[in-house]
């Protein structure tokens, strides 16, 4: 059995995204004094976080996968996150 790449794994997953609530903000004020920006880009296995052409650092909350990892990385303050309300998130389709 074949099971793909990440990629295509991934893309198995169904995700419901929640317009009326964005589960992750960004402090862009931390961001910037702690340098974090990269560290959040580089980390997410989603690719959740990007630069923007202003130097912000843009969420697509729609894909995140709930891991956590930026948590773990980002400097205190830096985000403000909570699980999607319920029913809304990702959904897994691969083990």
């Amino acid at each position: 059995m074949r099971l793909g790449s990440i990629g295509e794994r991934l893309a198995r997953n169904r995700y419901l995204t929640d317009e009326a609530g964005n589960h992750i903000v960004v402090n862009q004020e931390l961001v910037r004094t702690t340098g974090t920006a990269g560290l959040l880009i580089a980390v997410c296995p989603a690719q959740v976080y990007s630069l923007a052409a202003d130097g912000t650092v843009a969420v697509e909350y729609a894909a995140c996968l709930e891991c956590g990892t930026c948590l773990a990385v980002a400097a205190p303050g830096t985000l403000s996150w909570h699980y999607p309300h319920g029913g809304f998130g990702v959904q897994y389709r691969e083990g």
